[in-house]
C-alpha cells in the first residue's frame, strides 16, 4: 500500500489550462473516487498519476517518492480502463498472465499467480475462453485480474463499469468493494456516476472545469455541500435550489410572488440579501394547510418509485420536488401543501455559489 501526494497540479494543452492545480492526500489503502461531469479534468488527472500524460506544474508523490519524472511502468500502479482492451486472439489465462510473461516470471510461478487471481474474481472456469465468448461484465473482471496479477501499489480505474448495464454495474460495484477490502491496495477510481461515487468511495473529490469543489466523505458531501455545484451533482433526485432573497419582513421571497418562512436561517435573513435556497427532495413533506408555515404548491408530475414517489411540484414560479410515502392519485394541477425540514437547510451565494456557513 502507497500513499498518493498530489501538490499544485496543474495540466495545460498549450495555452489552454484544463487542471488548475490540484491538492489532495491520499492515504495508503484509500478508496477514493474522483467524481464529476464529462470535460471536468478526472481523468487528465488520473493519467497524471499513472504517467499517461505529462504534468505542466506541480508534484506528484507515491508512496513518498516523486514521479514526475518517472515512466508509467517504474510507478507501481495498475489501471483499469473503460475499453476492457483486452488480447482478443489470447485466452483468459494468457490475458491475465501477459504481464507476468513479458517479467519473465517462471510459468509454475506465473500460473499459481493467475489461478490465485482468477479465483478471487471468480474466473476459473473461463481461463481457457477468449474475450469473444465472455459477456461483458466477464470481460471486465478479466480486464481487474489483469491489473490485480502485477500486485501493483496503486489501482487506477478510470469510468471501468459505464459500458455495463444498469444491473451488471449494480453487482460490479459489490465486486469492486469486496476486492479493495480483501486486498486493501489505495485505489482512485473516475466515474460520472454519483451513485458510484457514494456507495464506493472512502473519500470523494469532486471536480468541476478543472477545479477541485469539495473533498469528503460521501455523508459529508452528501450532507453539508461546499457548493451550489456540489448540492446540484450529488443525489438522486437532486437538491431543490430556489433563488431567492429575503424581504423586509424576514420571509424568502422567491418566483413569481411567491413567500415562505424558513425560521431556520434566523443568521441569513438580511432584506435584499441575494441568496440560493438548497433542500433536500427527502426534507421535504406533504402536510395539511393547517400546518404552520406551510407552503402552498401545485402538482405538476408525479414519479411512482414503488416504496416511495416524488412530487414534483409548481411554488409560484420556483421548482420543487418531494419525496412521498402516501397514497392516492394525485394529477397535474392538483392544490398541496408542503413544509420543509428547518434543520436541513442549505444556503448559497447567487455571486459565487459557495455555501453560506449558518449563523
Amino acid at each position: 500500500m502507497s500513499q498518493i501526494s498530489i501538490k499544485g497540479v496543474k495540466k495545460s494543452y498549450g495555452k489552454t489550462e484544463v487542471v488548475h492545480g490540484v491538492d489532495v492526500e491520499i492515504e495508503a489503502g484509500e478508496f477514493v473516487v474522483i467524481l464529476g461531469p464529462s470535460g471536468c479534468g478526472k481523468s487528465t488527472l488520473l493519467r497524471m498519476i499513472a504517467g499517461l500524460e505529462a504534468i505542466s506544474a506541480g508534484e506528484i508523490s507515491i508512496g513518498g517518492k516523486v514521479v514526475n519524472d518517472l515512466e508509467p511502468r517504474e510507478r507501481g500502479c495498475a489501471m483499469v480502463f473503460q475499453n476492457y482492451a483486452l488480447y482478443p486472439h489470447m485466452t483468459v489465462r494468457q490475458n491475465i498472465g501477459y504481464s507476468l510473461k513479458v517479467a519473465k516470471v517462471a510459468k509454475p510461478q506465473r500460473d499459481a499467480r493467475v489461478m490465485a487471481v482468477a479465483q478471487s474474481v471468480g474466473l476459473e472456469t473461463f481461463l481457457d475462453r477468449r474475450p469473444g465468448e465472455l459477456s461483458g461484465g466477464q470481460r471486465q473482471r478479466v480486464a481487474m485480474a489483469r491489473a490485480m496479477v502485477r500486485e501493483p501499489k496503486v489501482f487506477l480505474f478510470d469510468e471501468p463499469l459505464s459500458n455495463l448495464d444498469a444491473k451488471l454495474r449494480v453487482a460490479m460495484r459489490a465486486e469492486v468493494r469486496r476486492l479493495h477490502r480483501e486486498l486493501g491496495v489505495t485505489s482512485v477510481y473516475v466515474t460520472h456516476d454519483q451513485i458510484e461515487a457514494m456507495t464506493l468511495a472512502d473519500k470523494i473529490m469532486i471536480m468541476n472545469a478543472g477545479n477541485v469543489e469539495q473533498i469528503g466523505r460521501p455523508t459529508d458531501v452528501y450532507n453539508h455541500p461546499a457548493s451550489r455545484f456540489v448540492a446540484d451533482f450529488i443525489g438522486s433526485p437532486a437538491m431543490n435550489l430556489v433563488e431567492g432573497e429575503f424581504d423586509a419582513e424576514g420571509l424568502f421571497a422567491h418566483g413569481q410572488g411567491g413567500r415562505m418562512n424558513v425560521a431556520g436561517l434566523n443568521g441569513h435573513r438580511v432584506p435584499g440579501r441575494r441568496v440560493v435556497l438548497g433542500v433536500r427532495p427527502e426534507a421535504v413533506r406533504r402536510v395539511g394547510p393547517e400546518t404552520a408555515n406551510a407552503i402552498a404548491a401545485t402538482v405538476d408530475y408525479v414519479e411512482e418509485l414503488g416504496a416511495a414517489r416524488l412530487i414534483h411540484a409548481d411554488m409560484q414560479g420556483s421548482r420543487i420536488v418531494a419525496v412521498d410515502t402516501g397514497t392516492g392519485h394525485l394529477p397535474t394541477g392538483t392544490p398541496i401543501h408542503l413544509a420543509l425540514n428547518d434543520s436541513a437547510l442549505h444556503v448559497f451565494s447567487m455571486e459565487d455559489g459557495q455555501r453560506i456557513g449558518h449563523a
